[in-house]
């Protein structure tokens, strides 16, 4: 599959199977994401022959300054995804609207991804995170990277600082287990979107430090962050900003995409669900769980935590305009803390057993605690064939 998406040129998808249905109004830049080996022989990490083992998963090497020579995984779960170096480009000088023109000009179920600073909050749309997959930013001082991976429905914010010197991040247009590869501008390295890990290059073994992000919709975006910056559509790229280049892609049930393994069954692939991760293990939240309930409490790793669920947040992945798709609501995990005995008592609101009434942003919007904050436990989201491609230890779902 082309995912060609340089700058004013409209990349073409061709027409899957009903499967995937991922067509476009014209034009498509699909995000930076991969599968497992499917090459019989016995995958290596690295080595001299590096470059040649990525050659062979249709990667043109010859564009880069990586060291292939060192690697944490086998280079043969790298495939190409179609474009080369930023052939999806990524932001590198964002800029901002306020909330008020921002809600003139977006539908109100539109997700989009929320980072609260020390002084300032900013908001990503999936509308343009969709067709970009990586924004460049530095908030309150911090040199942040917002990314996402449309083909695992996977949102993640890292401090882009590594050993301390900010890098700037784009896409290599290769992809692992169905999820995107990032490179960094200083040694070339490969990351993990989904781990926040260099697994190629000479930084191979580095990781990230996440930062905590919120999913909610415009709607809510204007109600609890009204003095939030959103992220402009003015990027200084021609591209259908609003359009879902993967109609249809996230039906629970259907395949991934360029993921070469079987998907673990446990779940539904494409079921989206909430992780508390330590290393390799985790402790996973489906949706349809939470859903159900609204409030769900458990432990992981010894912490009491609650998920909570809300719906007024539209599909990313669904309809041809984003607007359009279908309610899929948002899920956020928060230490628990004052919040026992949440129960939702409206969209977006949940009253504890003390009386007090929280909102999805973990403000205490009146009662006994009104002002304070919930504590928001390290959490991410995304499709659970994705974020099982990726553990390896011990895993609990919770039923």
């Amino acid at each position: 599959m082309n995912r060609s998406g340089r700058s004013g040129v409209r990349p073409f998808v061709p027409l899957l199977p009903a499967l995937l249905s991922l067509i476009a109004a014209g034009a498509l830049a699909l995000a930076g994401c991969g599968g497992s080996s499917d090459d019989p022989r016995r995958p290596s990490p690295g080595g001299a022959d590096g470059a040649l083992v990525l050659a062979e998963r249709g990667v043109n090497t010859s564009q880069w300054k990586t060291d292939f020579s060192r690697a944490g995984v086998p280079l043969e779960e790298i495939r190409s995804g179609g474009p080369g170096k930023d052939g999806i480009p990524p932001i590198d000088r964002p800029r901002f609207v306020t909330v008020d023109k921002a809600a003139g000009d977006l539908p109100p179920r539109e997700p989009v991804l929320v980072v609260e600073g020390q002084r300032t909050v900013r908001a990503y749309p999936h509308r343009i995170l969709v067709w970009h997959e990586i924004v460049n930013d530095t908030l309150d001082g911090v040199p942040i990277a917002v990314t996402y991976c449309p083909l695992c429905n996977t949102a993640a914010v890292f401090d882009r600082r590594v050993d301390g010197r900010a890098v700037r991040f784009g896409t290599t247009g290769s992809l692992r287990r169905s999820d995107l590869v990032m490179w960094d501008d200083r040694t070339e390295s490969w990351w993990q979107q989904i781990t926040g890990e260099a697994i190629v290059g000479e930084l191979t073994g580095h990781r990230l430090e996440q930062v905590s992000a919120l999913t909610i919709s415009v709607e809510e975006l204007a109600r609890s962050f009204p003095d939030a910056e959103v992220l402009s559509q003015d990027t200084g790229h021609d591209r259908d900003y609003g359009k879902n280049p993967y109609v249809g892609y996230d039906a629970a049930s259907s395949e991934p995409f360029l993921l070469d393994e079987e998907a673990d069954r446990r779940l539904e692939p494409k079921e989206r669900v909430l992780a508390v991760r330590r290393g390799r293990d985790a402790v996973v939240v489906p949706f349809g769980v939470v859903r159900r309930r609204g409030v769900e409490e458990f432990t992981a790793f010894g912490r009491d935590l609650v998920a909570i669920w809300s719906p007024g947040v539209a599909s990313t992945l669904d309809a041809e305009t984003i607007g359009e798709s279908r309610d899929v609501g948002t899920a956020v995990i928060y230490e628990r803390g004052p919040a026992r005995g949440l129960v939702r008592v409206a969209d977006g609101r949940f009253r504890a057993a003390d009386g007090t009434v929280w909102d999805l942003a973990g403000r205490a919007i009146s009662g006994p605690r009104r002002g304070e904050r919930l504590e928001r436990a390290a959490h991410d989201q995304q499709f659970w064939f994705a974020l099982a491609a990726f553990l390896t230890g011990d895993v609990r779902i919770v039923e």
